[in-house]
């Protein structure tokens, strides 16, 4: 509505022709940012169960399990490697996202400002590894089995897409394969909250981040973060 007010305003100003040339140079540049910021919202979208506070009020410990994730490499990349070897580079990925989401937890529990605890991603992963759950079946096993198993409250899960992998492990070992050395270009991570009990949304993230990134997932993990946080009610 204000954006409406101001074009309006803009347009009555031409009352004259010295004006006329001033005033549509204002409306280009509005316009152009205008375009620019619907762009901008466009990489972002939040969802929060209106619910969410109540539920997560009785909540004492969640858990993070491994991202499924999925690196879309060139073809001329593809040629140097092994399906195999992308497979493990996406587990390593995806194992990757976990441990920064944890990090990040940690250090929102360090300040005091974290209302639940975390379980080790250890814990989880090796819990899930003696039911033979593993990252390209878990999609098979619904919110609330998985809460079941590992004991816990909620479930925070996910999927990453990436053009080039943004771990330190998997970037070195992808760089010697291909030759390849760099940051990802384009990051897309879509991330779930999921009730323990019934497997009721909480609360669903998804954000894409294209250009330099920086080279490690704790820098994704912060952007992710970064907006989000004021919507989990884990945090203070």
């Amino acid at each position: 509505m204000i954006v409406i007010i101001i074009i309006l305003n803009l347009i009555y100003d031409i009352n004259s022709k010295a004006k006329k040339q001033k005033t549509m140079k204002k409306l280009l540049i509005l316009s152009f940012s205008l375009i620019i910021s619907f762009s901008a919202f466009s990489q972002t979208s939040l969802y929060e169960n209106p619910n969410f506070d109540a539920i997560a009020s009785k909540h004492e410990i969640i858990a993070i399990v491994p991202f499924r994730t999925t690196i879309t490499l060139r073809p001329k990349q593809m040629e140097k490697i092994t399906p195999e070897q992308l497979v493990k580079m996406q587990e390593a990925e995806g194992k990757d996202v976990q441990l920064g989401m944890y990090s990040w937890f940690l250090k929102r529990e360090k300040q005091g400002k974290l209302r639940v605890k975390v379980q080790d991603p250890n814990i989880s992963n090796a819990k899930l590894a003696k039911e033979g759950i593993t990252m390209s079946n878990i999609i098979e096993y619904t919110p609330d089995e998985l809460a079941k198993l590992l004991g816990v409250d909620a479930v925070i899960s996910g999927t990453f897409e990436t053009s080039k992998p943004m771990s330190e492990g998997a970037s070195v070992a992808l760089g010697l394969l291909v030759g390849f050395w760099g940051a990802t270009n384009t990051a897309v991570i879509n991330l779930f909250i999921h009730n323990g009990e019934d497997a009721e949304l909480l609360v669903n993230y998804n954000k894409k981040i294209s250009g330099s990134v920086g080279s490690s997932t704790e820098d994704l993990v912060n952007i992710l973060m970064r907006k989000a946080s004021r919507r989990v009610s884990y945090t203070k």
